[in-house]
């Protein structure tokens, strides 16, 4: 009999833990850790094994127990090619589970920051063994293309992401990019969050200014958010204000302050973050007509070959 009781039955597909196998630790958040295993199903045999991502809950009290219901009952509903695929949950045994699909090349920003000019500044042991491929514009619009795709695909559903960013998004085969938060960037970016009143956490370097002010969290919100994510991709995973403290990155956004051109962005790239950053939240370009655009940039690449130049030799 499953541990997580409910007034009704779950809206989200029941995993029973027998069909998970842990291979080993990705990384560990506020809410526990992430685990690659192993999933064979149960109901169908003939699937085979494949890798999955497992969030492990850490705190199993009551009102933990109703989040987790809630944010699987919410992930059940989100079916689109780049949100990383929810498979289900495994409430038949301590500690609950979350099962994910898993994303071979890890999150966007370290993904970014390997293959970047600052590349040779980081850690050996932080990236892959071999020398990581370049990044074209194509790709790097294509990338940004994705994340647009699936943040239109959450405003249609009237879904509010609220910590959108480079952390939060996860690269899978052919380097397709998927928006995924599994609650462990807290932990692993924490000079990226900054503490209000003691106890929340907020991402200030990627919130427009009424967020800041306010805690008011909108699509638009989202909108501003997303031109920060162009930023960083076009920064190769640098840190958005860099620099500066959050409470200087705070005081620069409610005066109106927005981010430099990074360097060698295109053009029309910095005009589409400077249509996410209006100040004001109705003067900001909705997600669907920042999707439409980057499809428009990414299409003459196909046809312009001098556009798969390296964007930093």
């Amino acid at each position: 009999m499953p541990l997580l009781v409910l007034d009704r039955k779950p809206e989200y597909k029941v995993i029973s833990s027998s069909c998970l196998h842990s291979l080993k630790d990705l990384g560990e958040g506020v809410f526990g850790k992430v685990h690659l295993s192993t999933y064979s199903s149960s109901q169908d045999p003939e699937a085979g094994k494949f890798l999955v991502a497992v969030k492990i809950l850490k705190f199993c009290g009551e009102e933990s127990a109703k989040d987790f219901d809630r944010e699987a009952s919410l992930l059940t509903q989100l079916t689109h090619k780049n949100i990383v695929q929810f498979h289900g949950a495994c409430v038949d045994e301590k500690p609950w589970k979350m099962v994910f699909e898993y994303m071979e090349n890890g999150d966007l920003n370290q993904f970014l920051r390997v293959r970047g000019p600052d590349a040779h500044l980081l850690e050996a042991h932080g990236g892959p063994m071999d020398p990581p491929q370049k990044l074209s514009l194509l790709i790097l619009l294509q990338m940004a293309r994705d994340i647009s795709q699936g943040m239109e695909y959450l405003a249609s559903m009237h879904y509010v992401h609220r910590d959108l960013a480079t952390r939060n998004c996860l690269v899978g085969k052919n380097l397709v990019v998927k928006i995924g938060d599994f609650g462990m960037s807290r932990d692993i970016y924490s000079s990226d969050y900054y503490r209000v009143g003691g106890h929340t956490l907020l991402p200030v370097r990627w919130m427009p200014p009424e967020s800041v002010m306010y805690r008011k969290f909108t699509s638009e919100s989202d909108v501003w958010s997303f031109g920060v994510v162009l930023w960083e991709i076009f920064s190769f995973g640098k840190q958005p204000w860099y620099g500066y403290s959050n409470q200087e990155v705070i005081q620069l956004v409610t005066g109106g302050q927005v981010l430099p051109c990074p360097l060698a962005t295109p053009p029309d790239a910095y005009q589409l973050m400077l249509n996410c950053w209006q100040t004001q939240p109705n003067q900001r370009s909705t997600m669907k007509a920042v999707n439409e655009r980057l499809v428009e940039l990414c299409s003459p690449c196909v046809k312009n070959s001098t556009l798969y130049l390296n964007v930093i030799e």
